[in-house]
């Protein structure tokens, strides 16, 4: 399920394998996130050099990247070239929607339903639905009302929308809305920023990418993917492993100052202890608050754009190009949701609890329902009937972020229990679908039916995963990493916070070891 870059590694993986597969799509092309999220500004905050497959070392040698950060044009350009040219299309049916999968027993199949009425039936059932696939729209009264123009940016139209002349509203301060907002200060008469939370962004410097730069890359990608399989987040980036409060000032001050003339998230690894060490974190969140005030010329406005309820990292970390110098055009007007709320969406605008914005549109940069989200709008149920979604009604529970317990033969690729968002995608990725490769092999050798997780060592699992999270300062901010933004989620940090390199380690010696933890049917 799905044709992002997780779902087309995966079917040539099982191509490679010698399967007969079928890829279900609801999108009318490939690319998954790059493919919905079209709005003005969409931009990977990972560099192209890293953010691409490393499976084939001629994709990667006859690929080339234009700008130091891709733009969403670009990446699905990529993702379609990919399609092509592994022969991947023939096999994936676009504008379809898995809507039920049912397991049954005697047969050891899964019985898969779409929107379009197919009856299929499958051994393996493999999800790449991605993460952040299930976009929501906040439940504001009033929303069916409003007369103007609304866009959510992961559902964006694929015709350009015109903002010249026009008065928006952009409701969201996440990476979307830190992306979007410049590029709509530049066209519209006007902007309003509904700010909820504000988020620690970083500049990310982007710019050209030169031929001379790419060659030297390319000539020694060998060696960059090494580091960045091994690495905590899945990027080549130097990481630096001193601690901050052992640091003088005029070497924090120094090392601070360089990361951010280098941008992107190489800043987020400034210090070793930047992400367990609240005073350690405080240096660098308020080092970044300082440049807030050094660009934004009203004291009250950049003071507001100032965050302080959470420490710096335990977000999604955002990148942007001019994101707080938008703030001093007189065209752009920040409103601050923790004071006045918005209470309703009215047929001509937005109110708070203070005043009324007329606006002509809105533009929803509100996030998705993370992770389990879009799992979980399928109906899937597993062993006697039970259902994913009351599996997981407590938060999810999976073994290596691969499989859950009851649910035979089932697989989801960078699922929670994973490193998944918090890493380079790309990364964990390959390494999950290589993993589940490895897996599919191994059931066939021992000419087994089934395999699913044993339930101790799921269980084992989730605490580890818990336990990990527990050690950081993650925990402490409202993040969607835990389902803060979703009314009614329960509250479970769900990516596996030990980094990439070490989840790697774990896999591999569990799969070494004749995939311990893994139960398989004759």
């Amino acid at each position: 399920m799905g044709a992002g870059f997780s779902g087309l590694y995966m079917l040539h993986r099982l191509h490679g394998l010698g399967l007969s597969a079928r890829v279900y799509e609801i999108g009318d092309g490939v690319g998954g996130t790059w493919y919905w999220n079209r709005y003005p500004g969409a931009r990977c905050d990972v560099e192209s050099v890293e953010y691409s497959y490393s499976f084939s070392a001629d994709l990667q040698q006859t690929w080339d990247w234009t700008e130091r950060y891709p733009s969403q044009p670009e990446i699905l350009r990529y993702a379609e070239h990919v399609a092509g040219r592994f022969g991947l299309l023939r096999d994936i049916r676009f504008r379809t929607r898995v809507t039920r999968a049912v397991y049954d027993e005697a047969a050891a199949r899964w019985q898969v339903e779409t929107d379009r009425g197919d009856r299929v039936s499958a051994r393996f059932l493999i999800t790449a639905v991605g993460c952040l696939s299930a976009a929501r729209v906040p439940g504001f009264p009033g929303v069916e009302t409003f007369a103007g123009e609304s866009y959510h940016t992961g559902r964006w139209p694929h015709e350009e929308v015109d903002f010249a002349g026009k008065r928006v509203a952009v409701i969201g301060t996440g990476s979307s809305g830190i992306q979007i907002i410049p590029v709509i200060a530049e066209r519209a008469a006007r902007v309003t920023v509904f700010q909820r939370t504000p988020n620690f962004t970083i500049p990310a410097w982007n710019r050209p990418l030169p031929p001379e730069e790419a060659r030297r890359v390319k000539d020694d990608y060998d060696e960059i993917r090494r580091s960045m399989r091994a690495s905590l987040f899945g990027i080549a980036a130097a990481f630096n492993p001193d601690s901050a409060l052992e640091a003088s000032e005029r070497e924090r001050r120094e090392e601070l100052e360089k990361r951010w003339a280098y941008g992107g998230p190489a800043f987020l690894g400034v210090f070793g202890d930047v992400a367990v060490d609240a005073r350690a974190n405080e240096i660098v969140a308020e080092f970044v608050r300082e440049k807030i005030r050094e660009t934004v010329d009203d004291p009250r406005v950049a003071e507001t754009l100032s965050p302080r309820d959470h420490p710096i990292g335990t977000k999604r970390p955002c990148f942007d190009t001019d994101y707080y110098a938008t703030f001093n055009r007189p065209d752009v007007h920040l409103v601050d949701l923790r004071r006045t709320p918005i209470e309703e969406i009215t047929p001509t605008g937005l109110r708070t609890s203070e005043s009324a914005y007329e606006v002509d549109t809105i533009v929803y940069a509100t996030g998705y329902d993370a992770m389990t989200g879009p799992l979980l709008a399928i109906d899937v149920r597993g062993t006697g009937g039970a259902e994913l979604r009351a599996k997981w009604a407590a938060g999810p529970r999976t073994y290596l972020g691969l499989m859950t317990a009851g649910f035979p033969n089932l697989f989801t690729i960078t699922g929670p229990g994973s490193p998944s968002v918090l890493s380079n995608m790309f990364v964990s990725i390959e390494q999950h679908v290589d993993l589940i490769a490895g897996c599919l092999r191994h059931v066939a050798e021992r000419g087994a039916r089934t395999v699913e997780p044993d339930p101790g060592a799921e269980d084992a699992w989730t605490r580890h995963v818990g336990e990990v999270a527990e050690q950081t300062l993650y925990p402490r901010a409202d993040s969607w990493y835990l389902g803060a933004n979703v009314p009614g989620k329960p509250r479970v940090f769900m990516p596996y916070a030990g980094g990439v390199g070490v989840y790697r380690e774990t896999c591999d010696e569990i799969a070494a070891r004749g995939y311990e933890g893994f139960v398989l049917s004759p």
